[in-house]
């Protein structure tokens, strides 16, 4: 693997993963709603539930390659991340609100704004903290 590729790669697989973690809720809302019948909240928080493991998962095992599969490890990494997870999502719905609902900006621009906040917060969250690499660990 070249220098730059390589120096780039868990950037580039994150990006990747993140699609089809988005995939993986807009699929699952559609399925619970539209199949099931279910009612759009239950639906959005089983979407989220369903689209945080898959990212825990794909995030653990190929962005960051952290192979410690101890069970007090994965509790404390399990649950970092899905307190880093709420925490971006609070300050999405924040961002939105005093954006769209007090500020009346147009919505989708500040959407999109507002998810590329989320993103780069949840990779750094993710590298930073949730899998960060023990000293003299490598990827």
């Amino acid at each position: 693997m070249t220098g730059l590729s390589k120096k780039y790669r868990d950037i580039l697989l994150y990006l990747i993963f993140g699609a089809l973690t988005t995939l993986v809720n807009i699929v699952t809302y559609a399925a619970l709603t539209r199949l099931l019948g279910m009612g759009e909240m239950g639906s959005n928080v089983w979407a989220w539930v369903l689209s945080v493991l898959f990212a825990y998962v794909t995030n653990k095992l190929w962005v960051f390659e952290n192979r410690d599969f101890g069970a007090r490890h994965l509790a404390r990494e399990f649950g970092s991340f899905v307190a880093a997870r709420l925490f971006s999502g609070a300050l999405d719905m924040g961002i939105m609100w005093l954006f769209v609902t007090r500020l009346a900006c147009p919505d989708l621009l500040v959407k999109i704004a507002s998810n590329v906040v989320v993103i780069v917060l949840n990779y750094l969250l993710s590298k930073l903290w949730i899998f960060k690499k023990k000293d003299g660990e490598t990827a």
